[in-house]
């Protein structure tokens, strides 16, 4: 049996299948190496391995982010030693989204979730990355990204009055909550994409719709365009990308860019890459 896994920092989608057996889905916390330590990492799979009980598993494929040297080989080390009569192989989640858009195709593969980052693909190796930076210098686009300019112009005034109403009764949130959970608490990328439904609800609204339009051309200029490739279809995955699918074909369309596929979650296809 084969196990692949997809790794962000808040969860994991895992799939097993075999040669006549269809693929079986389900999800754990999420793994990240930079972030957590090797028990914690432990902790996680043993998990899994409970649930894989009565599964031979003979191939591991681990997608995950924060998978890349040194961080992998820890998440590569707990793994052998989880699924000892397995071959593991441990990548970064943008190889895995890659494979799983462009299976053995040459293409721009994107993620658009809490983060965001992109690559120019080969059909078989990321042949170059510009680099995401982060949310406060990059991730154009991504969730936390857009919660953060959502945030600063309601703040400032610069959405229309009705606008930042209804975003105050709907978070209730002072200036003082904001700048402690920004400056103050941990992980303020997540607070800050926790803030993007509210883009999901006012989408409608045009000031909202210009918002999401712009932010997405932000994302083609300072990331895809980089590449050079402009005859090549840019492919999209996660939660940012496919619940704002219009307005990011819209931003495409007037940077230019070719849009190919835009996929909630690439585990389905992971597996179909990995013979599932």
């Amino acid at each position: 049996m084969i196990l692949v896994a997809d790794s962000g920092s808040t969860k994991t989608a895992w799939s097993v299948f075999g040669e006549g057996v269809p693929a079986s889905l389900f999800e754990t916390v999420g793994i990240n190496p930079v972030r957590d330590s090797e028990a914690d990492i432990l902790a996680v799979l043993d998990d899994v391995a409970v649930w894989l009980k009565d599964v031979h598993v003979e191939q591991v494929f681990f997608y995950g982010a924060g998978c890349v040297s040194p961080y992998s080989e820890v998440v590569e080390r707990v793994l052998s030693s989880v699924f000892e009569h397995a071959t593991v192989a441990v990548e970064s989640d943008l190889l895995g989204a890659a494979r799983a858009l462009c299976g053995h195709q040459t293409g721009i593969a994107c993620i658009l979730g809490t983060g965001s980052n992109s690559c120019y693909y080969d059909g078989e190796r990321i042949v170059s990355n510009v680099s995401p930076l982060g949310w406060i210098l990059g991730d154009e686009g991504s969730g936390a990204v857009l919660g953060r300019q959502l945030v600063g112009d309601v703040l400032k005034g610069q959405l229309p009055a009705a606008v930042c109403a209804a975003f105050e009764e709907r978070f209730h949130l002072t200036r003082t909550d904001i700048i402690e959970a920004v400056y103050r608490q941990p992980l303020p990328n997540r607070f800050l994409a926790s803030l993007v439904p509210f883009l999901s609800e006012q989408a409608a609204n045009p000031a909202i719709h210009a918002f999401l339009v712009r932010e997405f051309r932000r994302f083609f200029v300072r990331n895809v365009v980089a590449y050079g490739h402009p005859e090549l279809p840019v492919h999209f995955v996660g939660g940012i990308a496919s619940h704002f699918s219009k307005e990011l074909l819209e931003a495409a369309e007037l940077e230019g860019v070719k849009i190919g596929r835009v996929e909630g979650s690439p585990i389905l296809e992971m597996t179909r890459f990995h013979g599932g």
